[in-house]
């Protein structure tokens, strides 16, 4: 396939896609809400690459991806409706590292949500840094299933539909983009694991001090 599939990420992606089809998108992207380390920026412009060399149906993969994260989305809701708020604590002090999360993102999406509510989901979306965050506060804060889910695919809808379309104008305009497409990519990738092994490391150094 070219260029495009040279970094390894890439190619395991692509992988994925041309064997599970739209479920093997779904599937990607509700891994990508349950460990936020898996990248939904590499995900979704591949699959929009994906369509626009006529493997896929666009609308079917902003559909596939849409649900799948939904579905992601959910189950962290569904968490933070179930475990108690203490619990859920203890469970990040002890072992958020290995999902990059911190007591204090908790504390962050929660105050982000209590002042802006519904709205905090849907623009919590659209924000890399707590997209999958804000789904723990609506579960803790109780927030009812329906408008949970109306403002969870509200948002999705409009990320997923961004970065997809996104894969596809790369696409159309391979040849440009093929000189220097592969080392941003590995760029984003280096960069994402670099600071996923810092907030391991540095938490781990933190818990042996205290």
């Amino acid at each position: 396939m070219g260029p495009v599939t040279e970094t390894a990420l890439a190619e395991l992606i692509l992988k994925i896609i041309a064997a599970g089809g739209l479920l093997g998108v779904a599937a990607l992207m509700f891994a990508e809400n349950l460990f936020p380390p898996i990248p939904s920026e590499v995900i979704l412009p591949l699959a929009g690459y994906a369509a626009a060399r006529g493997d896929l149906p666009l609308a079917g993969v902003i559909l596939a991806a849409t649900l799948g994260a939904v579905a992601g989305a959910s189950f962290w809701k569904w968490v933070g409706r179930r475990i108690p708020e203490p619990g859920l604590r203890s469970w990040i002090d002890k072992h958020g590292r290995w999902l990059a999360l911190e007591v204090r993102d908790l504390d962050q999406a929660q105050a982000f949500f209590r002042r802006w509510g519904g709205q905090a989901v849907f623009f919590g979306r659209l924000a890399p840094g707590i997209r999958t965050l804000i789904s723990l506060p609506a579960g803790v804060l109780r927030m009812p299933w329906g408008v949970f889910l109306a403002w969870t695919t509200a948002g999705t809808f409009l990320w997923t539909l961004a970065l997809t379309l996104a894969g596809v104008f790369l696409a159309s305009r391979h040849d440009q983009v093929a000189a220097w497409l592969d080392p941003v990519t590995e760029i984003l990738l280096g960069l994402l694991l670099v600071a996923y092994l810092w907030r391991v490391l540095s938490r781990r150094r933190r818990d042996r001090a205290a």
